[in-house]
């Protein structure tokens, strides 16, 4: 695999994991006692870091990456393997 492969496929590793974690770790106004400007839902996080946030995106992303690659190189499921709809001659139907 090339590197620009490589920094291409976890940039979109990144991204998914980025928006996937958001709602998670963030605490409301309310939850840490902080008051609420005019306007504000109140759902909206007290305070947002990013750095923090890109941080975890960023090594859950390199996780999820190294499984990717370690299947791209050793071949644990391929795409014969999804393929639902054609199975093997022999394979067994629990339908």
């Amino acid at each position: 695999m090339k590197l620009t492969s490589i920094v291409a496929i976890y940039f979109l590793f990144f991204a998914f994991t980025a928006f996937v974690l958001l709602p998670f770790g963030v605490r409301t106004s309310d939850e840490v006692g902080g008051k609420k400007i005019r306007g504000q839902a109140e759902s909206a996080p007290h305070r947002f870091d990013v750095k923090r946030h890109f941080g975890k995106a960023a090594v859950v992303a390199a996780i999820l990456f190294g499984l990717y690659y370690a299947n791209w190189t050793y071949g644990w499921i391929t795409p014969d393997d999804l393929d639902f709809y054609n199975p093997p001659a022999g394979a067994q139907s629990n339908f």
